[in-house]
């Protein structure tokens, strides 16, 4: 695997990164820009990172620690108003304002909606990269406004950005076929992960070793749980499901979930997970299931396979690509399919054995942060 920056000769640059929520690694955006930012900051790059100062995150606690400098990499706060479905509008309007007037050379946005702006730092003289981390715009938790808000962020990108990294073959294909616009592909990475003895996670749930299903990620329609908890209610197994992520302006459907798992006390939702949980429940979990019907590049399955997982997942091509045939793959929103899949996995253990065996030295040599990393840095400097 290279190393970051060995064969990336480039001048400091002062970048500016907006779009993510926080530092704090949340979601895939958050991973992201983490990453980038600091190994990108490590190198001698002068980075700054706008975070939301608001609060409407996943009810994670730390969210509303807000220190000024993480790793060598500068924070900064964009005003946020705390009402559902006005937080990342509003908080990337001033977050952009903010990047726009500051001392950047490269003003690097995540996702769409954030792209609304995007025309403005350009306009100031600063070279503006927009990543697609999916298209938002498909999701079904927005609401008119903010997909209408998601999608013009989306054409602004297209017609204002110097350029556009998309993280799937899929992604960019559709920017070639709807507005004949070139992307360039950086898919995701995945650190290598160290295994944890079921320890916290015994003491709080009574997970065991192998012992559960485990669905980490967050609870959004589109992630497919309604199909995961309907197939495995009809699977026969003592093993547990486990839910595990927090809402994002989805409470209701948090609160539909659990109402479909009354009744079957094998389902268990542990909200989000971080630092030692988080790497224990990975660790243990006998099989990872990720049913989405849209996906833009799943980190959380990276995460699943770098710690050995067998994993099902749905055959959407975001997925698909990704594990190619280190995993079992079950028809889109198919829950008698789904349910078949792990019913044949809670039966034969050296079938789950054979994919765990596989998993993480696969996902490690497919996708590495330096590699990516060291092909950000060429977007900036191309």
């Amino acid at each position: 695997m290279k190393e970051t920056g060995q064969n990336c000769k480039i001048k400091k640059l002062n970048i500016c990164m907006l779009g993510q929520k926080s530092l704090f690694k949340i979601g895939g955006v958050e991973v992201v820009a983490s990453e980038l930012a600091t190994r990108m900051a490590k190198m001698g790059h002068n980075v700054t990172c706008i975070n939301r100062s608001g609060n409407q995150c996943f009810g994670h606690e730390e969210f509303n620690i807000k220190p000024r400098e993480y790793k060598n990499v500068k924070i900064k706060y964009a005003p946020t108003i705390n009402i559902k479905g006005f937080a990342a509008m509003t908080s990337s309007v001033f977050g952009t304002l903010m990047a726009a007037f500051g001392k950047y050379d490269i003003v690097h946005i995540h996702a769409e909606g954030p792209a609304f702006m995007c025309w403005l730092p350009k306009i100031m003289g600063k070279k503006v990269i927009v990543t697609i981390h999916g298209l938002d715009h498909q999701r079904a938790k927005w609401g008119k406004l903010a997909s209408w808000y998601i999608k013009k962020g989306e054409k602004n990108a297209v017609k204002y950005a110097d350029e556009i990294i998309v993280l799937s073959k899929g992604v960019q294909e559709y920017f070639e076929k709807v507005y004949d616009r070139k992307t360039e592909f950086i898919p995701n990475g995945v650190n290598e992960a160290i295994k944890q003895e079921a320890d916290v996670i015994k003491k709080k749930w009574g997970l065991e070793k192998e012992g559960y299903i485990l669905f980490l990620g967050r609870i959004v329609p589109e992630k497919g749980e309604k199909y995961l908890i309907e197939a495995f209610k009809r699977v026969k197994t003592d093993k547990k499901l486990v839910i595990a992520g927090g809402s994002s302006d989805t409470d209701e459907f948090m609160k539909e979930l659990k109402k479909m798992a009354h009744g079957d006390d094998r389902i268990i939702f542990v909200g989000f997970v971080q630092g030692k949980t988080f790497e224990e429940i990975y660790s243990n979990a006998y099989v990872y299931c990720l049913p989405s019907d849209l996906e833009g590049m799943p980190l959380s399955l990276l995460e699943a396979m770098s710690y050995g997982n067998c994993c099902v997942v749905s055959n959407i091509p975001e997925c698909a690509e990704v594990v190619e045939d280190k995993a079992v793959i079950f028809e889109k929103g198919n829950v008698i399919d789904l349910k078949n899949k792990l019913q044949l996995l809670c039966d034969n253990n050296d079938i789950v054995l054979k994919y765990k065996k596989e998993a993480a030295e696969f996902i490690l040599e497919k996708y590495g942060w330096n590699d990516v990393v060291e092909r950000t840095l060429q977007v900036y400097k191309n």
